[in-house]
């Protein structure tokens, strides 16, 4: 018996989910490499592969002790939103990508600033991993705040082997634990 198309849908998200936050982070595989340099001149304006960010992975938890109830959260992280920009060069596209991070202060959090870490990856038709890579990023909350937000950019080199922009994707997610994907099974309201 075929599974109905909304109930494959999910199940291939969550697949995809538990696929991408399991993966390590290595970039000597990786068809695309970041730098922070300028789009080559030459290039042209290319349509960019879709870009999304894998909403099982938007939020995550940092702990504060040895507890895992919501009472020992640090600091939760929330992937808002991305957007991305890209040029056309030979047989690969540099996309331009800019990640709107929120910090949120728990009930433990104590200090100044919270680092998160978030991937992006390029998957094919089938959803196959092409490449990933792992990003750190640093969030100062002032001391009087809740929460704050940053944007991350980060420019990427992603290769197309033949493909074109719109059998790719971008996706976006935090790098979870295996204790933060239990603690949001156990508390899904956060």
């Amino acid at each position: 018996m075929r599974a109905p198309p909304r109930c494959a849908a999910a199940v291939s998200a969550v697949a995809m989910a538990a696929l991408l936050a399991g993966c390590g982070s290595t970039s000597s595989w990786m068809p695309f490499s970041g730098t922070n340099t300028p789009a080559a001149s030459a290039s042209s304006v290319a349509a960019c592969p879709g870009t999304v960010i894998l909403r099982p992975l938007a939020n995550t938890a940092m702990f504060l002790g040895s507890g895992r109830q919501p009472m020992d959260v640090g600091f939760y992280g929330l992937l808002s939103e991305i957007t991305a920009k890209c040029d056309a060069g030979p047989d690969a596209i540099r996309a331009s990508l800019d990640t709107i991070v929120v910090a949120e202060r728990g009930p433990s959090g104590k200090g100044d600033s919270v680092e998160f870490n978030y991937f992006i990856a390029v998957t094919g038709p089938d959803q196959s991993v092409l490449a990933k890579r792992t990003l750190p990023v640093r969030i100062a909350i002032p001391p009087e705040a809740r929460r704050a937000a940053v944007t991350d950019h980060v420019e990427e080199t992603i290769a197309l082997a033949g493909r074109r922009p719109a059998d790719l994707t971008i996706v976006i997610g935090f790098q979870q634990t295996a204790e933060v994907v239990q603690f949001y099974k156990n508390f899904r309201g956060r």
